[in-house]
């Protein structure tokens, strides 16, 4: 048997507790960084014996919930993101549903959206698979070009009716990978289902973060050679690393705190249970009822309507880090 680990890589800390082969625990606490999950299993590895300093990691099991893609949504650091839409609805993701969240406020200060521009393209179906106007690949051909040399590798495809009809969508990805496109985001393969906004944003969040989400799957495979790399998704399930994508991580991080709350609310014969997790940075809240928790398949997060399996969790901006403090100028608040 190999070792196991299990990382809970946070805003403030990562966590890490590792199995070894005879059943015995060993944990590490660690400050957060893209390399703490290798660091930890190196660090815990070494002080067991196992490995000499600086030598390769032996193939192990590990099982990871992250806060990277909630951290790059949050504070927009995602790839620079191209949507192409259908002629005549390249603003519907700006405009969204108009509605206000606070009806009284005078100045509204709107969250920024993901992408960085956008394309509409000609061509249509009806609500029946009728061709209503023909998709233009030439012209189509020549936007995603000059969209490339404006410095964008990530698209998000968002056509109406795609959900039923996906023939247009699944053109538009040959040609932006012809382009040199890196990533190519469907919305009919990220959210098959009717709805144009949600399914939209959806794949923007997609386009967005999975870029980052690969490269940082790549980093850890790199430095774990031959190991396996499974990933908490925002449902409370586990996912190989190659099918960790943008919309499903987006509560890898509380996830695992809430799916260990529930297991040990249900063991100490708990009916209705509030799982409460403060990090360093932010604290999760989750409502717990016989041992299982609340689900949605449609959540709000970031200012982005996301169409995926969520758990049910209240977050706070406020964690075990967070002071208040004056700097002779201002009062501030915030983790340090």
């Amino acid at each position: 048997m190999s070792w196991e680990f299990w990382i809970d890589r946070g805003g403030t800390f990562t966590d890490c507790i590792g199995r070894d082969p005879g059943g015995a625990l060993h944990v590490l606490k660690l400050l957060s960084s893209d390399t703490a999950p290798v660091e930890g299993i190196r660090a815990l590895l070494e002080r067991a014996g196992v490995v000499a300093r600086g030598a390769e990691v032996a193939p192990c099991r590990v099982r990871l919930g992250t806060t990277v893609a909630t951290n790059a949504l949050l504070e927009r650091r995602g790839a620079p993101t191209l949507l192409v839409a259908s002629e005549g609805l390249g603003d519907v993701l700006e405009i969204g549903t108009q509605q206000r969240p606070e009806l009284f406020a005078l100045a509204i200060e709107k969250p920024a959206p993901l992408h960085r521009s956008v394309i509409e393209v000609a061509g249509r179906v009806d609500i029946e698979g009728v061709c209503a106007s023909p998709f233009d690949p030439i012209a189509t051909r020549a936007a995603l070009v000059r969209a490339k040399r404006d410095g964008i590798d990530s698209v998000a495809v968002n056509l109406v009716h795609a959900y039923a009809f996906p023939e247009d969508e699944i053109a538009i990805r040959a040609l932006a990978q012809e382009v040199g496109f890196g990533y190519v985001s469907l919305s009919h393969e990220v959210a098959r289902e009717m709805g144009l906004l949600a399914r939209g944003e959806t794949t923007c969040v997609d386009a967005y973060l999975t870029p980052l989400l690969r490269i940082h799957v790549k980093e850890l495979g790199a430095a774990l050679p031959g190991s396996q790399l499974r990933f908490m998704q925002s449902s409370g399930g586990l996912t190989d690393a190659r099918r960790f994508q943008g919309p499903t991580a987006l509560l890898s991080g509380p996830a695992g705190g809430v799916v260990g709350a529930a297991r040990v609310a249900a063991a100490a014969g708990f009916e209705r249970a509030i799982g409460f997790d403060m990090g360093g940075t932010s604290t999760d809240v989750s409502l717990l009822r016989g041992g299982q928790v609340e689900r949605s398949f449609e959540t709000l997060v970031g200012g982005v309507r996301v169409k995926a399996p969520m758990m049910r969790v209240h977050t706070v901006a406020a964690g075990g880090g967070s002071l208040c403090r004056f700097d002779g100028i201002r009062l501030l608040v915030g983790p340090e």
